[in-house]
């Protein structure tokens, strides 16, 4: 769960953090930060008209330089325009810190994995083979009052993943 609660003040991110506590190097790239018109599953999970703006911004995943996850991160517009969100810069303690700063804490994740095959460009940029599926993970995050504040979207190699979940039962 640490990739859903905010950092405390000068606390690296949270994939930093995880993977130096494994004895690994995480790092990412963003590639892309600002707002587009949302696709319309995106904008069905953030409760938004399709088309409407939203902020996205698109990273590669590394683990120990080599490229383990592509994640685009959705947030409604008028959550993330002006911020940092919506810019390049790396968000010291990541962006739940940031949303936290701005009003926003997630008190409930909706999550669905599926297997497919990677597109082209996925496939180029995980250096996965022809054959290889990859997973992908869409997660919703909603606030105290159920209104989505953020979407992600990654795809991850199948063979190289292992997702574990705990839920706390009572």
């Amino acid at each position: 769960m640490p990739y859903l609660t905010p950092r405390e003040k000068g606390q690296s991110d949270a994939w930093g953090a995880e993977t130096a506590a494994r004895g690994r190097r995480g790092s990412q790239r963003i590639v892309h930060a600002g707002e587009i018109a949302a696709p319309s599953e995106i904008a069905e999970l953030l409760g938004i008209a399709e088309g409407e703006h939203v902020v996205v911004r698109r990273r590669v995943m590394y683990l120990d330089d080599q490229p383990c996850e592509l994640t685009d991160t959705y947030y409604p517009a008028h959550i993330a325009r002006g911020t940092r969100l919506a810019g390049t810069a790396k968000i010291p303690g990541g962006a739940v810190s940031l949303l936290a700063e701005l009003g926003h804490i997630g008190a409930r994740v909706q999550e669905d994995v599926i297997a497919r095959m990677p597109g082209d460009g996925e496939r180029d940029v995980l250096r996965t083979e022809a054959d290889e599926p990859v997973l992908q993970l869409t997660r919703v995050t909603l606030d105290g009052h159920d209104r989505p504040i953020q979407v992600d979207r990654m795809a991850m190699p199948g063979n190289r993943q292992r997702l574990r979940y705990e839920i706390r039962v009572g």
